[in-house]
């Protein structure tokens, strides 16, 4: 038994002349518009509305960008305006300047000092540690 396998799926149909069912729908939607426009307002404002709209219309039927639809571009560019953004920079360390005795500065890092007590804790965690460990010498 053979079955025919589908070709060319990713090309939509062509379903009024050369126009696909989008197409159609966007041209029509920006002469119908362009219609509405030119009874209701005045000429010298209509005209150049006329233009946009029907620019639109021919750059959402048949415009690429990258290969993709230009109204995938529009879609992508409401999305960026309209939403959230998340803005990441790199934090970078301040260098301090001391100077020495002479009269030179000497600059380097800010280096945080250990407080005597926080010293002591850490020995005497070092201390309980090694005693509960046999209490003798490490092999390293």
């Amino acid at each position: 038994m053979k079955f025919e396998v589908p070709q060319f799926i990713d090309i939509e149909d062509k379903v009024f002349g050369p126009l696909t069912f989008k197409q159609f729908i966007y041209l029509a939607g920006s002469a119908g518009l362009s219609v509405v426009i030119w009874v209701f307002l005045p000429l010298l404002l209509a005209i150049p509305l006329i233009g946009v709209v029907v620019g639109l219309g021919v750059a959402l039927a048949f415009y690429k960008v990258n290969n993709e639809p230009f109204i995938a571009l529009i879609e992508s560019a409401l999305r960026y305006s309209l939403g959230h953004k998340l803005y990441i920079w790199k934090k970078m360390p301040k260098k301090v300047t001391k100077e020495k005795e002479d009269g030179t500065q000497e600059s380097g890092m800010l280096v945080p000092r250990i407080a005597d007590s926080k010293l002591r804790d850490l020995a005497w965690s070092l201390d309980v540690h090694d005693s509960l460990n046999g209490g003798g010498e490490s092999p390293l």
